[in-house]
């Protein structure tokens, strides 16, 4: 198996692929070409799996289950409850429906999608209960903002969450003004979601395009790994790429070794600036 990078998995004891495989709308491809790209990525290196309840209504749920089938101890799985289901007995019987779809026992990490009407309270009480019977090894939450982030360490204290997932792309750096550094001042992993954004970065008529190009050409590598590495360019950060075919997940994998010097991060950071810190998290 090729060698993939991994680093610690926020306050878990966890080792986890710094590049793992999204599966949003991945259950709308080619059930067998997804399948089987799931399955490259897992042989790549790529074992830390995100899904969803959300995603195709439990659908991309059973694919993962399919994928994984005989191989579940390779894999670090997450899924995410949503928020009208995430009451204190809702989160439970969410749980349970994920654990079924996917055809196991447990998750590695359990994640709130983003903040609803329930109170967090009753929310991180169901994931509290879910830890101690072993349904879930850890838990975290998405799309959260640094209030949001505070008051999840208020009511459980430190080291959680295990993780903050995000929208975090080239063209939509926000979190970096404050959700990223809470992040790492708390060792809270974080974890990139659309970490391609979209065509516009890579056009071949744009400032960053061609840099991007350049860059990529100099390394011996894609626009697509060059900005893959740039993310995680941050010591707590994982990425989640989706990939419907075995040649698009073979390249996702393979950005882990590319080497950025300083002066193409540098670069890469003029072209693609960060602009000034939101009222309001992005979320996509």
């Amino acid at each position: 198996m090729p060698c993939m990078e991994t680093r610690r998995f926020g306050s878990t004891a966890r080792e986890v692929a710094v590049i793992g495989q999204g599966t949003w709308r991945l259950d709308e491809a080619a059930s067998a070409a997804a399948l089987a790209a799931l399955r490259r990525g897992l042989d790549l290196g790529m074992t830390h799996i995100d899904t969803a309840e959300l995603y195709g209504s439990g659908d991309a749920e059973k694919l993962v289950g399919e994928a994984i089938r005989g191989r579940r101890d390779e894999v670090f799985l997450i899924s995410k409850v949503l928020p009208s289901n995430a009451s204190t007995r809702g989160t439970l019987a969410a749980c349970e429906q994920s654990l079924e779809r996917l055809g196991t026992d447990r998750l590695d990490c359990y994640l709130l999608h983003w903040r609803g009407r329930y109170r967090l309270e009753d929310t991180l009480a169901a994931f509290q209960r879910l830890e101690q019977d072993g349904k879930i090894k850890s838990w975290g939450v998405s799309n959260f903002d640094v209030a949001d982030l505070e008051e999840v360490r208020a009511i459980a204290g430190a080291g959680h969450p295990a993780c903050n997932q995000v929208l975090y792309h080239l063209e939509e750096r926000a979190i970096e003004h404050a959700v990223l550094p809470w992040c790492e001042r708390h060792g809270t992993a974080l974890v990139a979601y659309t970490p391609f954004g979209g065509s516009t970065a890579y056009a071949s008529n744009s400032p960053g395009g061609r840099l991007l190009q350049e860059i990529a050409a100099s390394h011996g590598a894609t626009p697509r790994q060059v900005a893959l590495k740039f993310l995680l360019r941050h010591p707590g950060t994982f990425v989640i790429p989706k990939a419907a075919s075995i040649a698009h997940v073979a390249e996702n994998a393979a950005a882990a070794s590319l080497q950025l010097d300083p002066a193409s991060l540098a670069k890469i950071d003029a072209a693609f600036p960060r602009g000034r810190k939101r009222r309001d998290l992005p979320m996509g």
